[in-house]
């Protein structure tokens, strides 16, 4: 994702923004997401992420072979849909 600075700024005109968190709030990434990504974009232990798999609670995640990932077009709707969810009960 790349964020535009007002132009008579002295730094770049273009700075990429990484990071597991930038995934929710930008645009989608060119990869999938591994759970530690998920761990870090939630702030929550990998072991959390693990438990939320085997609960079927989380974000929905596929395996390719052996490696657990996650479609970041998954990830947004299970925020979203959390968020109504929540939004709903209040």
């Amino acid at each position: 994702m790349w964020l535009q600075l007002p132009e008579d700024s002295v730094t770049p005109s273009l700075i990429e923004e990484t990071g597991p968190r930038a995934t929710l709030r930008g645009s989608l990434p060119d990869r999938y997401l591994t759970p530690e990504d998920i761990a870090a974009m939630f702030g929550v232990p990998i072991e959390t992420v693990y438990q939320w798999r085997k609960k079927r609670t989380g974000p929905p995640g596929f395996r390719i072979g052996k490696h657990l990932r996650y479609d970041p077009a998954d990830v947004r709707a299970y925020v979203t849909q959390r968020k109504d969810a929540d939004r709903n009960a209040a």
